[in-house]
């Protein structure tokens, strides 16, 4: 087990606490009632699934069920950092 630190709550939770939700800072397209089913099929279901360092979109599922992303090692399972929606990581990850 480890520890997930809630940036909204303030505190370190058991990771029970939390759940994972895909590929962070995904970006919506413009224009969504002009795309392509298939632009859309890759917007809605396509996601990097890299081998190290990734960001991620997490929720605090039983605590304050606010969404925040996490950069995290996929190999080490070692979490870098924590930040709230909307602002920028600082560890860089996989491209």
């Amino acid at each position: 087990m480890f520890y997930i630190y809630c940036p909204h709550c303030g505190e370190h939770r058991e990771e029970e606490e939390f759940h994972a939700k895909g590929q962070a800072h995904l970006a919506r397209p413009l224009d969504p009632d002009n795309c392509t089913d298939h632009e859309w099929g890759e917007y809605l279901y396509m996601r990097k699934n890299p081998r190290g360092l990734h960001h991620e979109l997490w929720i605090h599922a039983t605590g304050c069920r606010k969404f925040f992303n996490m950069t995290r090692d996929t190999v080490s399972y070692e979490i870098k950092e924590v930040y709230k929606i909307g602002e920028r990581p600082t560890v860089v990850a996989a491209s």
